[in-house]
């Protein structure tokens, strides 16, 4: 292995472990404590993402709808917003693509469920299309707007989603102030693991008032 390639990854674990060191434990706890208020209510979470946190935001779902499965409970109520491709192109085709999540809500989401959205950038900055990730931000407005809750996990500042979630996680930088696209969906990745295997742990701690055929 070239002594140019040793260095990069020996940097890139390094800021790796700072970043997980300056993650904030309590913006997890306070998700976690979101997403299981809405199990014990029985209610649904929906993911969205574009990109890299579209496949992010599917496999949270899958997860938190099988990985959390605990013995004898009732099981958590979790759906992608991003898994089918032709509803996602007959939206943007019909009503924009800043809709493809907000219409899929319309007429499923009612007051209690949460929205949870996966960005890089949480609806700031923008590229050659223009502003980034305005479907999740219109998304998380109209779940706000009737009755439900938004969680996000984010980088860099968080953008508006940061501000507009009721409970929120941001990939921290490096001491030296370094962030980058990759560790913000590494490390999504790793938080949503985390808040999963705890979900299943606390299902596994009700009582029977939660069973499967409660």
């Amino acid at each position: 292995m070239s002594t140019r390639s040793q260095y990069f990854i020996d940097v890139y674990l390094r800021q790796t472990a700072e970043i997980a060191a300056g993650t904030s434990r309590d913006d997890l706890a306070r998700v976690i404590d979101v997403l299981f208020e809405a199990y014990l209510a029985d209610k649904t979470i929906y993911t969205c993402g574009n990109g890299g946190s579209a496949a992010n935001a599917s496999h949270l779902a899958c997860d938190i709808a099988k990985f959390t499965w605990a013995e004898g409970k009732r099981r958590f109520k979790c759906s992608s917003l991003c898994d089918n491709a032709a509803l996602i192109s007959a939206l943007t085709n019909d009503v924009g693509f800043h809709r493809i999540f907000l219409d899929q809500l319309n007429g499923r989401m009612v007051e209690g469920d949460v929205l949870v959205c996966l960005s890089v950038h949480g609806g700031s900055g923008a590229d050659k299309a223009g502003p980034w990730s305005q479907n999740l931000v219109s998304a998380a407005d109209f779940a706000k707007k009737r009755g439900g809750k938004v969680v996000a996990l984010v980088g860099y500042d968080g953008g508006a989603l940061r501000q507009m979630a009721d409970a929120s996680v941001i990939v921290p930088s490096t001491p030296d102030g370094f962030t980058s696209t990759p560790h913000v969906e590494g490390f999504h990745e790793i938080y949503h693991h985390l808040i999963c295997e705890r979900l299943r742990q606390l299902a596994v701690e009700l009582g029977p008032a939660a069973s499967e055929n409660a």
